[in-house]
């Protein structure tokens, strides 16, 4: 009996340390959870310019944790507490407004468990509109067609063709369109073509291509070459300074498919990426090309290409020629013309292209190279020159023709031929800097603004200019003993209809020097040869004054990109070539021995 009592006495015992170890247990699991360390993640979100912005939604997400989110208050004060300490993924996001993401480790939260995270937002607001038709079908609106600018936004058109792509920055895009069996077509839209934060940018799908990925319509807008020459390359065949970096304006062009500029020249590409090599060889479709449009008249009816190639040889020789189109016909076709030319060489070679039959028409040319081969077919041709005369040019010369002015290098043939210009505005200020090993994308932003390089001839005769200064464009003298009010060191040209609506000219300049001038002066060439030098009507230069031979000279410190009111204007009248077509060049003169590189800046010059 005592052992049945001694035993029911230890049950009990080991029953209630049993019922106490539980109790301690759920105890210690409570406090565990009350142990965890929380925290809190704050900031302010503000715009670009440093004030607060309103109404953001700011959402927080964690591994294996529901996500958090709050808004940001009328100061852009935003705060999410009882959070956990760990690593997170904080977003923000605004319609008008690109979003962004930070990410949060724990090493981010202080000693106090506060996790501080500003954040600055760009306003999107901007927004791309249009209608898309359909050739094939008489214009009719086109739905599902796909509208894409990249990564930055893609959708789809609706029943009435309309599209719109929005919370934009206001930039440069190409607007791609994709629809099942039509030719996909691309456009580029610059940050100038924005209208109170909308560009609008209508397509035509459906047509046929003339020329690889570009339908009549295309080609309509296509650039106009003005001039009869443009060169590329770096000096490395020809005489400094008609051939160098700083006068290498065949870049700005308007090229399709794989190029790029080198030492040598522009250099039209084969496309050779993994997709491109499953290409088929075409020889009647270019691969890659650039293209414009040019009136052709008997002075400048042959086109001559000075050329070299890249990894091809005379075995496996480059594929290329010139495709001309007329507009004007009732069913555009691109037309060969002569014969598919090649060359496989590390020499330059002149190659002529006879365009008689587009004599007193304006037609859109393309120089591109063919695809001969599939696979890895990676050729280049090194486009050195385009060059249009009466006959065909070889070498690195100056285009033949009878001089207008002695030593100027501008003839009577180039006078006639020119093309009349369509604007009337010309900025020498740069978008974006560049040197003597990265220039490409400095010169092609030139394309959007009007600037004089793109849309004037430049001609080096004795002096390089200075492409990339903040203030403008740079063109100016040698130190040399010689003097000589006659030939300029370099000079600019364009040909413009001259008419009561654009009869006055204003020249925004200055130079770099409180001693030393600058001598400059504007020249009006007819075409019938007759050369007059200008003189400004008025200015309000620092120092100006007449010097001979129609020549002014100029002391002017003030001006720059920020400070467009600081240059000097000159004003010239030009009302008595009213209804003409006129040469209108611009040229800075070594008017002094051996007083360095004087210099003439060029920010802007306007017709009106």
């Amino acid at each position: 009996m005592k052992k049945v009592k001694l035993l029911n006495y230890l049950l009990g015992f080991l029953m209630f340390w049993a019922f106490t170890l539980s109790l301690n247990s759920c105890k210690d699991d409570n406090d565990l959870e009350i142990a965890v360390d929380l925290g809190t993640i704050t900031g302010v979100i503000t715009d670009e310019f440093g004030e607060p912005v309103v109404d953001v939604s700011v959402i927080l997400s964690g591994v294996d944790v529901e996500d958090m989110s709050t808004t940001s208050g009328s100061d852009g004060v935003y705060t999410i507490s009882n959070v956990k300490l760990g690593s997170y993924v904080v977003s923000f996001s605004k319609e008008g407004w690109l979003s962004t993401s930070v990410t949060i480790l724990t090493s981010k939260f202080s000693t106090d468990n506060v996790a501080t995270v500003d954040v600055s937002m760009e306003n999107a607001s901007a927004k791309i509109v249009g209608t898309v038709t359909d050739s094939k079908n008489g214009g009719a609106a086109l739905a599902g067609v796909t509208v894409s600018i990249g990564a930055a936004g893609t959708v789809t058109t609706g029943e009435d063709g309309t599209y719109s792509i929005e919370s934009l920055k206001i930039q440069d895009y190409t607007v791609t369109y994709t629809y099942s069996g039509y030719a996909t077509v691309s456009r580029d839209i610059s940050s100038g073509d924005f209208v109170d934060g909308i560009a609008t940018l209508d397509a035509e799908l459906g047509g046929i291509e003339l020329l690889r990925g570009l339908t009549a319509s295309d080609l309509t807008t296509a650039d106009l070459w003005y001039y009869n020459e443009y060169t590329g390359g770096r000096n490395s065949n020809g005489a400094y300074p008609h051939w160098d970096w700083s006068t290498d304006y065949l870049c700005t062009l308007d090229f399709v498919g794989f190029w790029e500029e080198q030492n040598e020249g522009t250099t039209l590409q084969i496309r050779n990426t993994d997709v491109d090599q499953t290409n088929p060889a075409d020889l009647d479709v270019f691969d890659s090309y650039v293209y414009g449009s040019k009136l052709i008249t008997e002075d400048n009816k042959i086109l001559s290409l000075r050329v070299r190639t890249h990894n091809a040889d005379e075995a496996a020789p480059a594929y290329f020629g010139v495709q001309v189109i007329d507009l004007n016909n009732a069913e555009p076709t691109a037309v060969k013309i002569g014969e598919t030319k090649t060359y496989g060489s590390s020499d330059y070679a002149d190659f002529d292209f006879d365009l008689s039959d587009y004599v007193n028409k304006e037609v859109v040319i393309a120089v591109g190279i063919y695809r001969q081969a599939t696979g890895d077919y990676y050729k280049q041709l090194v486009l050195s020159a385009i060059r249009f005369a009466s006959a065909k040019v070889e070498g690195t010369v100056w285009l033949p023709g009878t001089e207008v002015i002695s030593g100027w290098k501008l003839t009577e043939e180039m006078v006639r031929s020119t093309m009349v210009h369509t604007k009337s505005s010309f900025t020498g200020i740069s978008p974006l800097s560049g040197n003597r090993d990265a220039y490409v994308d400095a010169y092609q932003s030139w394309r959007d603004i009007n600037h004089i390089a793109k849309e004037w001839a430049f001609m080096p005769i004795k002096k390089d200019p200075e492409v990339f200064p903040s203030e403008g464009y740079i063109i100016k003298t040698r130190n040399t003993p010689e003097v000589d009010l006659d030939i300029p060191e370099s000079y600019f040209y364009g040909k413009f209809g001259i008419t009561a609506g654009n009869n006055q000219l204003t020249f925004k300049t200055r130079n770099f020097s409180t001693e030393n001038y600058t001598y400059f002066k504007f020249t009006v060439i007819q075409e019938d040869g007759t050369v007059t030098h200008i003189e400004p009507q008025s200015n309000t230069a620092q120092d100006a004054s007449a010097a001979d031979n129609g020549c002014w000279k100029m002391i002017h410190g003030d001006g720059g990109a920020d400070n467009p009111e600081g240059f000097a204007s000159f004003v010239y009248d030009l009302s008595q070539f009213n209804g003409e077509n006129v040469i209108v060049a611009l040229g800075v003169y070594n008017g002094a021995a051996e007083t360095g590189e004087n210099k003439l800046c060029i920010y802007n010059i306007d017709f009106n």
